[in-house]
């Protein structure tokens, strides 16, 4: 065969024809070269191969490859034990970094790689010295490269401190460095050293080990919503049902206590607020994002200190409820929306006949048609008495229904000041919710217009309770409360009958922004204003995050597909990992639960990738490894595939394969039970 002039036959043979002598070692044939004529005499089979191992070792100078005699060799064994083409092998670029192309150098591992571009977990089990960690770090680098993901978190068991690194001396990357030193070892192969450390300050890069990769907690304290209100995160329990972002309930899947951390208060511009650990994860995205309609980031909450403005702009918006909370349908004793026309505008002291006092014969109208019973008695002026009406069927004494329903919800001799929402409204279906707040809008709120801008909705109250309870009632809806106080003291008093009268209580304001759809208004005045001009869109951003100390915290992982669950304030937040490629190294170490733990932080847009090498385990006696059994748990699913490596895929010293091989055998005959058997008893 003729050989190509662009190729020096350097390249082909080797220097002093190293690789000439390797392949007239492998085979029974004579290999004659003469200029760049290659003769190969011999039995046919013999002959046609190494013609085809020439025709290979081309293409491999073609793509850029270079010939080593250990690559000579694996290409010798590839046409000799598979279908493969060593060409198309050893020229499968991976990442080009620093002068230099990182390949597969195996069939098992380029079928490994090809795994990992087609699925979303993948599990590499193979021997010390398979290339498992370091091509998996050269895909991850890749895909930060190609933008596929936004950053890339490594983790790998301690166990040689037991997951327990208080002890140690130093900070905690002093502690942790030597049980991830091959990571970064790897990493510094792929990436400018210079800019690592830039990346891991930006949380691009994130090095951890794996107690620390369910870090993302809040304090056991933290209120977390479920269908029976807020409840402390510490309380949950595995099957407990908590509140995901689309307002429907969503199991806890799991609980994970964390010990002591450092905590950080996020505040919203409107606001609301919650702690949370420095580590734990939120859903934001930025003006740009929202603009080019990019999916929505997940950063960790010190990832956004000092990072918190763009110009004059509050830089991170944080996601709002899809669609209202559905709590679970309550029976309840009057009309919601009468009862917020009541509470609003209506004298429920219960001494007296109940009372309402409206401009509006639209409300007077409403009233009476939602409350059974009753007739509306005008008295002059604005004011209204709410008498019963009595039935013809009606014997012996008869309550007032408003009277009989205001008792039963504990209004009875509520006053301004005091006034609130009973909690069977506040948890109850988005109807109901949306009905009282419909009845106190219209009573004591309404539109307020600017020209060229959007409605925003004013609620004015002088109960603290009646305004903690109208938030709730706007957020658990999907929209954003702004408020304020209007102080009593120092303000100019107002007149009735030409008199002054001071006021006597503190005023609080509310600003409101509804989600598109939900109507604020039944009263058509205000309804019409309010359409003409547009709700406009609520919006929450982070506005501030400050220290809170130290406190105990746990961590859960819910069900919902999007992972987030909604916490104090109504504020979402979450725990899974999107947009990350994430490779977990040494995974025979990690317990069977730490696995679970581990798989199910899988967020969007993103890739695992598990490497571990069952035969050389290290957890204490009893512990079940998570890398032998998990391959009989998740067999079969769809888009997780098991890569298993052999000692024939070790490209480090040939001696390594040779022992790897050793202990095999060794091992068999003191145990013959198959794997996975054995490591049931560890």
């Amino acid at each position: 065969m003729l050989i190509p002039d662009e190729y020096p036959m350097v390249s082909l043979l080797g220097s002093r024809d190293e690789l000439l002598r390797v392949i007239e070692g492998a085979f029974k044939a004579d290999v004659h070269v003469r200029g760049n004529e290659i003769t190969v005499t011999g039995s046919p089979d013999e002959s046609s191969t190494v013609v085809r191992l020439f025709e290979e070792l081309v293409e491999v100078l073609r793509s850029g490859g270079e010939l080593t005699p250990d690559a000579v060799e694996r290409s010798i064994a590839m046409l000799r034990m598979t279908s493969d083409r060593p060409a198309e092998v050893l020229s499968l670029d991976i990442l080009s970094s620093r002068g230099r192309t990182i390949r597969p150098k195996t069939v098992n591992q380029k079928r490994y790689v090809d795994a990992i571009d087609k699925h979303t977990v993948v599990f590499g089990i193979g021997p010390a010295g398979t290339g498992k960690t370091y091509l998996a770090m050269a895909k991850a680098v890749r895909a930060l490269q190609e933008k596929q993901v936004n950053r890339i978190i490594l983790t790998r068991p301690a166990v040689e401190a037991g997951e327990r690194l208080g002890f140690l001396p130093g900070t905690l990357y002093e502690k942790i460095d030597p049980y991830l030193r091959p990571l970064y070892d790897a990493l510094h192969d792929m990436v400018d050293p210079d800019s690592i450390p830039k990346l891991m300050a930006a949380g691009t890069i994130e090095v951890a080990p794996l107690a620390y990769m369910r870090g993302r907690s809040q304090p056991l304290g933290t209120g977390v919503l479920t269908p029976d209100g807020f409840r402390s995160i510490g309380e949950l329990e595995v099957g407990d049902l908590v509140i995901g972002s689309n307002g429907e309930p969503t199991p806890v899947l799991g609980v994970y206590p964390q010990g002591e951390k450092k905590i950080y208060r996020l505040f919203s511009q409107d606001g609301s607020s919650v702690l949370a650990s420095e580590d734990h994860l939120w859903a934001v995205r930025s003006r740009d994002d929202g603009n080019r309609g990019k999916p929505w980031r997940v950063l960790e909450t010190k990832q956004m200190i000092g990072d918190l403005r763009t110009a004059h702009y509050r830089k991170w918006e944080l996601p709002l409820l899809s669609a209202p909370v559905r709590f679970p349908e309550q029976p309840v004793p009057m009309d919601p929306y009468a009862l917020g026309l009541l509470i609003g505008d209506g004298s429920i002291t219960g001494l007296t006949t109940p009372s309402f006092a409206t401009n509006d014969p639209e409300l007077v109208e409403a009233l009476e048609e939602a409350v059974p019973g009753v007739k509306a008695r005008w008295r002059g002026g604005p004011n209204y008495l709410l008498n019963r009406v009595p039935q013809a069927e009606e014997t012996g004494r008869v309550t007032h229904p408003i009277k009989s329903a205001v008792r039963a919800l504990g209004l009875v001799g509520c006053k301004s000041p005091t006034k609130f929402v009973p909690d069977v409204y506040l948890y109850n279906t988005p109807e109901v919710r949306l009905a009282i707040l419909q009845g106190l809008l219209d009573s004591d709120g309404g539109p307020v217009t600017q020209d060229e801008r959007s409605a925003r909705i004013q609620y004015t109250t002088v109960s603290p309770q009646l305004r903690d309870n109208v938030i709730f009632l706007v957020q658990s809806l999907g929209g954003v409360v702004y408020w304020r106080t209007r102080p009593a003291a120092g303000r100019k008093p107002g007149f009735a009958h030409g008199q002054p009268v001071h006021h006597r209580h503190d005023a609080h304001i509310l600003d409101i922004r509804l989600p598109e759809g939900v109507e604020p208004f039944r009263l058509s005045r205000k309804a019409e204003i309010y359409r003409s001009f547009g709700g406009g869109r609520p919006m929450r951003f982070v506005d501030r995050i400050e220290p809170r100390g130290t406190a105990e915290c746990v961590c859960i992982q819910v069900a919902a597909a999007d992972s987030l669950y909604v916490t104090e304030d109504f504020l979402l937040t979450h725990n899974t990992l999107n947009d990350a490629f994430i490779i977990l190294d040494e995974a025979q170490n990690s317990s069977a639960e730490q696995m679970k733990m581990f798989l199910t932080r899988l967020g969007f847009n993103s890739k695992i990738v598990v490497t571990g090498d069952v035969t050389q385990v290290d957890l204490p006696s009893g512990t079940t490894s998570g890398l032998r059994v998990v391959q009989e748990i998740l067999d079969g699913i769809p888009d997780i595939h098991f890569a298993l490596l052999s000692s024939a895929d070790v490209v480090r010293h040939k001696l390594v394969s040779e022992i790897v091989d050793a202990y095999g055998r060794y091992d068999a005959l003191q145990d013959p039970k198959p794997l996975q058997q054995r490591g049931k008893r560890r």
